[in-house]
């Protein structure tokens, strides 16, 4: 184990961890977060080598009883510290890294987000057919009794634009925290600048609170979409609550670490407090139970690591056979990712979170790692879909984009005004945008009185910091009919929040732009083969006898156009797939913008 003083370097850290007794069935009260910031460490602890991981973290424990505070990491490859069993790659990373302070400062205030924020592009290194046959692998491996249950996952990975100073990289770094805490708000977050890389945490799962002899656990395992109506919502929430896939997915995780507890456990005192809560993030409902024990009074800070490292949610069952085909089957470090991160309080009582949700800046690099529990009721196209929505959060903080409306301006008058500000508004609330209205009535008018006469399109625009702006461009007259073109593939994106709430953030729609002048729009579809809408609007089709739009529940944005169809009674919702295509009689592209317009296939 090494040690060094603060005049080596400086790091820094920020703790933000919500109180997980707050909620609980026992709990009463009210429950601040713990939240602090850390200046800099008097010292600063690492374990290079899996002997010296045990007496770090003795030293931790040793450093809290006397009154200090200590915030640091065990990566997921420290494991074999504790079992010789555990089967990891090989890193020169440390294995645990905990910086010792003397105070908590005041949590300080975040910094003004920029408009444009940290962009970047992230690259899977895993391909849709390795997944495939990953899963395949692990599904045989289930079936032929090897392993109940395997966790598998892979990075995201993109470049950084070189900063000029250590400080630069910093103020950089703590910004996209920020970023990340308002895309993946609540949770256990944590900052932490080791000099080396800067670990940003936004994790929704606890790995264990112990104090006062009571350890908690509260393992995450089971996995739904968030639905894109308030009703798909709760259908989702109780669809997770009740499928036996993700329940028996939840329930193993529970076993495991049941049988970690009793290692350290006073007899009798493991216990299930709540099983199967479900919990609702951003771009997902996940699936949490409580498991409780009192430990023995020996029990150390290491005895409490040895007993319960890695969590049992990010490995699978039974452990050793899980993390074994982890380590055949996931050709890189996982890192601080899947490990623990946390803090040790004066006094000793500790809290950590399993680091998910977790981006690591280092050496022009950012890491971000997706992944899920593959049980034998797994299929692979659900897996892929759910790593895409695990994602969302990520990819939210690090994409520049505005929220965007459009409307129609004829002789001074705004069309649908009160239907357009009611939806941008959803939108800044969803993405955490602040929302003036006034303000933003007040862009409009001002551009409406420039625009007394004539037809316009109004581009409406709102930035992070909630700041209108709004253009207006001639509107050429709507034709009587347009020419639409079918999609030649799914989209793959059809259930992203930047499908159902409209913004400049459009790559996923560009791709499908008409290269064909004549060709109006493409008609889209999903990965279920169902239609969804235009890039530029909704769509309607007759199909027998009565005019038809598809539900949210496909994935497409609401409308103002379209609401205003459905409230007439001009259209109903319901689903139509490809294969209904040949019995469409009509179609129509609608938006607020142009209105109900007839359209027809473009000729090949």
């Amino acid at each position: 184990m090494q040690s060094n003083t603060a005049s080596a370097f400086t790091p820094s850290a920020l703790i933000d961890f919500a109180d997980p007794r707050e909620g609980t069935p026992s709990a009463t009260g009210s429950h601040p977060r713990l939240r602090h910031a850390f200046g800099a460490p008097r010292r600063v602890l690492r374990a290079m080598t899996l002997a010296d991981v045990r007496p770090l973290l003795d030293a931790v424990e040793s450093e809290a009883r006397r009154g200090a505070w200590c915030v640091g990491y065990l990566r997921y490859e420290a494991a074999p510290a504790f079992d010789p069993a555990f089967t990891v790659h090989a890193t020169t990373q440390p294995l645990a890294w905990f910086a010792v302070y003397d105070e908590a400062l005041p949590w300080p205030a975040a910094p003004v987000p920029s408009p444009e924020g940290m962009a970047l592009q992230w690259q899977s290194l895993l391909t849709r057919p390795d997944f495939d046959a990953t899963i395949g692998e692990l599904l045989q491996g289930i079936a032929q009794g090897d392993y109940y249950q395997v966790n598998y996952t892979a990075p995201l990975l993109a470049s950084l634009t070189k900063s000029d100073s250590e400080d630069e990289s910093a103020a950089a770094a703590i910004a996209l925290f920020h970023a990340l805490q308002r895309a993946q708000a609540g949770g256990y977050a944590a900052y932490l600048n080791t000099g080396d890389e800067h670990i940003l945490s936004v994790s929704p799962e606890l790995f264990f609170d112990w104090q006062d002899g009571l350890l908690l656990t509260r393992p995450m395992k089971g996995t739904a979409p968030r639905g894109a109506t308030p009703e798909d919502d709760l259908t989702a929430a109780d669809a997770l609550k009740t499928s036996p896939k993700e329940r028996a997915e939840n329930v193993m995780i529970v076993d495991l670490l049941r049988n970690d507890l009793s290692r350290i456990a006073k007899p009798f005192s493991v216990q299930v407090p709540r099983l199967f809560h479900t919990q609702a993030l951003p771009a997902v409902w996940q699936m949490t139970s409580d498991i409780t024990a009192r430990t023995r009074a020996d029990c150390s800070l290491a005895d409490v690591f040895a007993a319960l490292f890695p969590c049992g949610s990010i490995t699978g069952a039974p452990k050793v056979q899980a993390m074994r085909a982890i380590r055949a089957l996931e050709p890189q470090p996982r890192g601080v990712y899947c490990g623990a991160l946390g803090v040790v309080k004066p006094g000793g009582a500790a809290i950590f979170n399993v680091p998910i949700r977790t981006v690591t800046l280092r050496g022009g690099q950012a890491q971000c790692s997706i992944g899920s529990g593959i049980t034998s009721g797994s299929v692979a196209d659900d897996e892929w879909n759910e790593w895409q929505h695990k994602q969302a959060f990520v990819r939210r903080a690090t994409t520049r984009f505005e929220l965007l409306e459009t409307l129609g301006l004829r002789d001074g008058q705004l069309q649908n005004l009160s239907a357009h500000l009611a939806r941008m508004a959803q939108a800044a609330l969803h993405f955490g945008y602040p929302w003036q209205q006034d303000a933003v009535e007040a862009t409009l008018q001002t551009l409406t009185n420039q625009h007394a006469t004539g037809a316009w399109r109004v581009r409406l625009l709102l930035d992070a910091l909630g700041r209108a702006q709004a253009q207006a461009y001639a509107l050429p007259a709507t034709p009587t009919l347009v020419r639409l073109q079918l999609a030649d593939r799914p989209l793959e994106e059809a259930q992203s929040e930047f499908v159902r709430f409209k913004t400049t953030n459009r790559p996923h729609y560009d791709a499908f732009t008409p290269t064909d002048a004549q060709v109006f729009d493409t008609v889209l579809w999903n990965a279920q083969r169902e239609i969804t809408e235009c890039t530029r609007g909704n769509i309607a089709l007759q199909l027998n006898g009565q005019w038809l739009t598809p539900p949210l529940r496909c994935g497409l944005l609401p409308g103002v156009g379209r609401a205003q169809a459905l409230q007439e009674g001009r259209v109903t919702e319901a689903v139509v797939r490809l294969d209904d295509l040949p019995a469409v009689t009509a179609m129509a592209f609608l938006n607020s913008l142009r209105g109900w317009v007839p359209a027809q296939w473009a000729t090949p």
